[in-house]
């Protein structure tokens, strides 16, 4: 036991065939061994949205309802999965330790959400469909495309502002928005001058939330640390926000209370 402990720390490594300690430490962890991806459970789980977003067309006003429903679901649902397949990206979809599938699924759910929903985005703010830009970075064959991003999802102009959307859906009834995406919106209005909007889509009670991000204060009360998001600092959405009941018709823009 005289042996210097950093010593024999070292030693005993070298002993088990590694004179790198990281590599000792992936392998110990298993790290380094990717779980098998579950295609079946990816079909349940891809068909499963196709049920979701059937139930929000049963539902939908004329305006915005899709008469053609299994083509939106081919080209926002299918096209964006065989993509993400065909580049080997699924084994390394692991955000916060969570299988492949479960993270494909929540991000093809909000990303075929906003993409059903744009059609009501141009008729709230009075503008062109395809006046919408979309400014996110959602490149399907990169990984990156599936981290946490601050980045908006969509730019649109009115009355000759840049104003920038970003949408979000919720499923269980908890409606938060994550600190990071406030702070990029004061970013982007000190150093452009350029409005954010957060649209949040509550699927669990039917509602839908029109927020500027911009104009939120660092020290707002609204502000919590959500434990079920390892301790994330998020801001919580209040009722007050909730300006369209997805079974009423569409609200005028002066009823969102904005303030473009």
């Amino acid at each position: 036991m005289s042996e210097n402990p950093a010593d024999y720390f070292k030693r005993y490594r070298d002993s088990i065939g590694f004179t790198n300690q990281n590599n000792a430490k992936i392998f110990l962890g298993g790290k380094d061994v990717m779980p098998r991806v579950d295609f079946d459970y990816i079909g349940n789980l891809n068909e499963r949205l196709k049920g979701i977003l059937e139930k929000i067309n049963s539902i939908a006003d004329k305006p915005y309802k899709k008469p053609r429903l299994n083509k939106f679901l081919k080209d926002n649902v299918e096209h964006p999965y065989d993509i993400i397949k065909k580049n080997g990206i699924l084994p390394r979809l692991n955000n916060q330790g969570r299988r492949p599938e479960a993270v494909l699924f929540s991000w093809l759910r909000g990303y075929s959400i906003a993409e059903y929903f744009i059609p009501t985005f141009s008729k709230i703010f009075n503008i062109f469909e395809d006046s919408i830009k979309k400014i996110g970075d959602d490149d399907l064959k990169n990984i990156e495309t599936f981290r946490r991003s601050p980045k908006a999802d969509f730019e649109i102009k009115i009355n000759d502002k840049k104003v920038r959307i970003e949408v979000q859906s919720g499923f269980q009834g908890i409606n938060d928005i994550k600190e990071h995406k406030v702070r990029e919106a004061r970013r982007v209005y000190e150093e452009h001058k350029e409005i954010s909007i957060c649209i949040h889509i509550d699927l669990f009670n039917g509602q839908v939330a029109f927020v500027r991000l911009d104009t939120i204060k660092e020290n707002d009360v609204n502000f919590i640390t959500r434990q079920q998001m390892e301790g994330q600092s998020v801001f919580t959405i209040n009722q007050n926000y909730f300006k369209w009941r997805l079974l009423d018709p569409l609200p005028p823009l002066d009823g969102l209370e904005l303030s473009i």
